[in-house]
């Protein structure tokens, strides 16, 4: 549910792009239907429009300093995960003089790299039929990190460091195994390489019969 502050905000919104105008118009009411088009999101208020109560959650926050003429300049640096625990997710990352503009930018840039994920039952040890964990396993890539996440049965959680833990569990990804390789210290891109590998639940084709012996689940299927 949108709250009263979110509906007023997005009564006053003037769409910039044609994604936005046929939103806003009603034209477009799921954002599976931009996401699977491939169009660009450029404003975030698509996704306040089609995904209300997005949950955020932050990542990092650390200080930037550099020197200027006029003295030492310090920014917050903010990396920001956001999603609605029903499989979309997105991350963000912002700097700004203080930590509550850092924040809302990060949260607005995150809104801007949403991803669809599909969720299934991919575990042989499980075979609940329940779209708990991914279908199958993906691998993602950002910079010099890469992270394997694979399929896990019901009850296991999320066996994963803190970092893509907080991203599948925004994603709806409530069991998992993950394996990482690269400078993990390095959020940004940790974080990066977690939504790139759930970019790709999307991307493969199935055959029905396997589609329907894991599960697949598309948005709004939760487990």
């Amino acid at each position: 549910m949108s709250s009263p502050s979110e509906k007023s905000s997005l009564d006053l919104w003037t769409p910039r792009t044609e994604v936005g105008r046929a939103v806003k118009e009603g034209k477009i009411t799921s954002i599976s239907e931009i996401l699977r088009r491939g169009e660009l999101i450029k404003e975030p208020e698509i996704v306040d429009a089609l995904v209300p109560g997005l949950q955020e959650e932050i990542l990092s926050v650390n200080l930037v300093q550099r020197m200027h003429k006029s003295g030492r300049r310090v920014k917050y640096k903010v990396v920001m995960v956001v999603g609605n625990r029903d499989g979309i997710v997105g991350v963000g990352q912002a700097s700004a003089r203080e930590i509550t503009s850092s924040i809302r930018k990060a949260v607005e840039n995150a809104k801007l790299n949403i991803v669809e994920v599909a969720r299934g039952c991919g575990s042989w040890e499980c075979g609940c039929g329940r779209p708990h964990s991914v279908p199958f396993t993906v691998t993602g890539k950002s910079g010099s990190v890469q992270i394997t996440i694979k399929p896990a049965p019901r009850g296991l959680g999320c066996a994963a460091a803190e970092i893509p833990k907080a991203v599948l569990r925004l994603a709806g990804i409530r069991d998992a195994w993950a394996f990482t390789r690269g400078e993990t210290r390095t959020t940004l891109n940790f974080a990066m390489a977690t939504i790139n590998a759930l970019r790709l639940t999307t991307k493969f084709s199935l055959p029905e019969h396997l589609r329907e012996k894991i599960k697949v689940g598309a948005v709004g299927e939760g487990a």
